[in-house]
């Protein structure tokens, strides 16, 4: 039983009542009284609004739901479904004109420069510093140790022969973004600034410039012999370090220790879907780190290299112009912070009735309020040079929903005592409702939004929920190749781009999830770019720098240009539900299928319920290790739920499938000292039963999604855990 303590009427767990109190409100005018009142405030007026939503919600998936009880199988006349989804008020009218976004006081990371974006757990003090510190990343340790280039490293000391590798392909990477005026980055043997120019020697004793002279931005120590030398191409800096007396700079000719690239501009620090946040006690650990992200002053220590270190955010930069005046260069990716969606809530506060008030609501009012020492002038790690809070708001349902969030974030301006705008929102293009309003919802929060992101995990769980009653879905593999995807993405771009989001904010896309397959990523992932996208998500510092090789090879701005002349992607293709023929798919691939998902399904649940972990690399059922969150669950648990409605498998040969599971997640876990196996007790096992609950309830879950019986089952576990220690 939660203990809490009244105030302002409202009651709230001590816990984080302390946390607000003693730790984060000390950053801002208000006082203790002054704040909680606010929030009750905010809860009153905001509760019963969001309730009336997730209402229309129901109301909109129950008609959806009985359109397709009439009309089962492909849309056969898409103007008619179009006009029934209009009619029911799913579909609504378009701005009369556009462009309309007008946000101001935006960061260039995220309203000018193209590059990657981190996305990581705020739970895990470690990773966070590790992504905010992302911003910059030694492209040779990056290529050196993943399969970026072919073989691996021959012993545990350094590999000459790999290392001249590394050379070759980060030489041919130089040639390609900032060459010389004449000769190639592989025959220098000494670079120099003279004049304010950079000038390297060559092999054949010739000297040259660089093509472009305007790309030298800065160089740190003697200009005649530098220990760096800061070079800028598409907007992103390159930072090529010397020292002939290091392992590495001692085999080159013109002593190149290391070539650095400006890699994660950006980093959304998550309290959504890579979290297991269930409870006052998790709430309030999230955000004493996100405090101490824009603080500056979080710290981890770890073992490494067989000492103990300490974790800190990186300081800025500094160089010497070409002029011989100071330059200062970020150090650190700018900081986006993705609160919950408008579904859950939280007990962490109970509002005047005694009712869980809304989770996103409290996410926004304390997250705003950790984010104040980030917008300190005189911090010098503050979140970025233009004293905004961006919040990226996941898993909205159309305008009306973004037009709620915006409303939440202004009464936090006003109860913060902040300018008006301060407070920037990222729009997560996650929910069908909302790919197909978007310029719609863009326009609720045309003057504080900056930032629109397609999602293929979220985005097609809510595609097989919303058409659960058209028939069966493809298996999940083939929905990457169905029509509604490619108009999705493609659309989202051309929407961003009719809007004018580009200078006020960012087009973004999805994950790469495989953290082990850089080469793989190195040659698909450039498609994220070329699609016009502004940033693209990766899932670790490593996988930010090899990203970034994509934006020296892309001119984003120019693709832009070009995809803005181009037709707007098909709404009616985006409408198309990505159903299939059952009889085309043989027994062995309905089996594999179960399998599949069901691996995976249990891979993440375990983790989740049993050890609060909400992202880590799960390994698939090939045992290839995938980064995975709660999209996941989401994506796989509507599959197999519109399987088993439509009868493409049978429920018992599901059940067993999860039992075989349990066994290969087990094994795959064996070296986790922490891990509890499922198969000790099948029966017992309330991860078991939390797993098999998301599968054969997951039709009637709203809107698909997970979090209501995953927190309800993560809450069982830890009080068992609790009796357990008793």
């Amino acid at each position: 039983m939660t203990e809490y303590d009244d105030i302002a009427g409202i009651r709230v767990a001590p816990e984080l009542r302390t946390f607000i109190e003693h730790e984060a409100l000390p950053h801002s005018s208000l006082t203790p009284r002054a704040f909680w009142e606010g929030v009750a405030t905010l809860a009153a007026e905001f509760g019963p609004r969001t309730r009336a939503l997730l209402a229309e919600r129901d109301r909109l998936q129950s008609e959806v739901d009985d359109w397709h009880r009439a009309h089962p199988g492909p849309i056969e006349d898409p103007a008619a479904y179009r006009w029934f989804l209009r009619r029911i008020g799913y579909l609504v009218d378009a701005p009369a004109t556009d462009p309309i976004v007008t946000t101001t006081g935006v960061d260039d990371e995220i309203a000018v420069l193209a590059g990657p974006q981190l996305v990581v757990p705020v739970t895990n003090a470690r990773y966070a510093l590790n992504a905010v510190n992302a911003r910059w990343g030694s492209l040779y340790d990056a290529l050196y140790g993943t399969d970026a280039i072919p073989g691996a490293a021959d012993g545990p000391g350094y590999d000459g022969a790999r290392g001249a590798l590394v050379v070759e392909w980060v030489r041919d990477l130089l040639d390609r973004a900032v060459p010389l005026a004449s000769g190639s980055h592989r025959d220098t043997v000494r670079y120099r600034v003279v004049r304010g120019r950079l000038e390297a020697s060559l092999l054949d004793g010739a000297h040259a410039g660089l093509a472009d002279a305007g790309a030298l931005r800065g160089y740190i120590g003697d200009p005649d012999r530098p220990d760096a030398v800061l070079l800028r191409h598409h907007g992103l800096h390159i930072d090529i370090r010397f020292d002939p007396q290091s392992i590495v700079g001692a085999a080159d000719p013109a002593g190149i220790a290391d070539v650095v690239l400006e890699s994660a501009l950006s980093t959304i620090v998550d309290f959504e879907d890579s979290v297991a946040t269930v409870d006052a006690s998790d709430k309030v650990a999230a955000y004493r780190n996100w405090l101490g992200l824009n603080r500056g002053d979080l710290s981890e220590r770890l073992a490494k290299g067989g000492r103990e270190i300490t974790r800190t955010l990186a300081d800025d930069r500094h160089y010497t112009a070409p002029d011989g005046t100071g330059l200062t260069v970020p150090g650190r990716a700018v900081m986006f912070v993705r609160n919950v969606g408008h579904l859950m809530t939280t007990d962490a506060v109970r509002d005047a009735g005694g009712e869980e008030i809304g989770e996103g609501l409290l996410d926004a009012i304390v997250t705003s309020l950790c984010a104040l020492p980030g917008r300190d002038e005189a911090n010098p790690r503050r979140n970025g040079d233009r004293g905004s809070i961006y919040i990226v708001k996941p898993k909205m349902h159309g305008p009306a929903e973004a037009a709620l969030a915006r409303d939440i974030l202004i009464a936090v301006e006003r109860m913060l005592e902040l300018p008006v705008g301060t407070i920037k929102i990222g729009v997560m293009d996650e929910e069908r409702r909302t790919s197909v309003n978007l310029e719609a919802v863009i326009a609720e929060v045309a003057d504080r939004i900056v930032f629109i992101n397609t999602g293929f995990l979220d985005r097609s769980g809510d595609e097989i929920h919303t058409a659960m009653l058209a028939g069966p879905v493809v298996p999940k593999a083939q929905l990457k190749t169905q029509v509604w995807i490619a108009a999705y993405e493609d659309r989202n771009v051309d929407v961003g781009l009719a809007t004018g989001l580009v200078g006020h904010g960012q087009i973004g896309k999805g994950m790469w999830a495989m953290p082990d397959l850089m080469a793989d990523m190195l040659a698909q992932k450039a498609a994220h770019p070329r699609s016009g996208a502004s940033t693209a998500w990766v899932p670790s510092p490593t996988a930010a720098t090899l990203h970034a090789v994509h934006y020296h090879e892309v001119d984003v701005a120019a693709r832009q240009a070009e995809i803005s002349t181009r037709p707007r992607a098909s709404l009616d293709r985006v409408l198309t539900p990505p159903v299939g023929d059952p009889a085309a798919w043989s027994a062995e691939e309905r089996r594999r299928e179960v399998e599949n998902n069901v691996q995976s399904l249990l891979g993440y649940v375990v983790r989740w319920v049993d050890l609060g972990v909400g992202c880590s690399k799960v390994p698939d059922i090939s045992d290839v290790g995938l980064m995975e969150d709660r999209a996941t669950l989401r994506i796989s648990s509507q599959l197999l739920a519109n399987w088993l409605h439509h009868g493409v498998v049978e429920a018992d040969v599901v059940r067993e499938s999860m039992r075989r599971m349990a066994a290969v997640v087990d094994a795959q876990n064996a070296a986790d000292p922490a891990y509890r196996p499922m198969c000790d007790d099948l029966e017992g096992s309330i991860a078991f039963a939390a797993a098999t609950e998301l599968v054969f309830e997951g039709a009637r879950q709203p809107n698909g999604y997970t979090e209501p019986i995953l927190h309800r089952r993560r809450r069982e576990a830890k009080a068992a855990a609790s009796v357990a220690c008793v």
